[in-house]
């Protein structure tokens, strides 16, 4: 793992909680996107060399508004950067990781993602990001 990629948070609102950051961060948005997949909208900002990408649930049943439901807004994941992500999926299942995905997926922000189990991660939802190139 390369670095910290990004930091999840899980919010009621994209408008409010950018808002919120906006001003914390003194930043601003640089992309919004939806993930149907996952049934989530983000929003990323930069600080320094660090992102925080907002996470809200487009409908009842995602991922997030479960999260948000059981434990309220807040720090949802971290992310790591790889270089090689099948690679990567691979190592931590032979050191006993258990991995949310058979196969990395297409995730926000132009990376192919998977996420690690919490219960297998000291309670953390760790992701696995690799930029995507043309073609994955």
């Amino acid at each position: 793992m390369k670095k910290v990629e990004h930091i999840g948070i899980a919010v009621n609102s994209l408008e409010t909680a950018g808002d919120i950051y906006q001003k914390l961060l003194n930043t601003g948005i640089y992309k919004v996107e939806e993930v149907a997949s996952e049934g989530v909208k983000t929003a990323f900002l930069k600080c320094g060399p660090n992102k925080i990408e907002l996470l809200e649930a487009t409908n009842p049943d995602s991922p997030i508004a479960k999260f948000i439901a059981k434990k309220g807004e807040g720090i949802h994941h971290i992310a790591f950067d790889v270089d090689d992500i099948v690679a990567e999926m691979a190592r931590l299942r032979a050191e006993g990781f258990i991995l949310l995905n058979d196969e990395p997926k297409r995730g926000a922000d132009n990376k192919l993602v998977c996420f690690v189990h919490p219960k297998s991660a000291g309670g953390v939802l760790v992701e696995l990001c690799q930029e995507a190139t043309p073609g994955d």
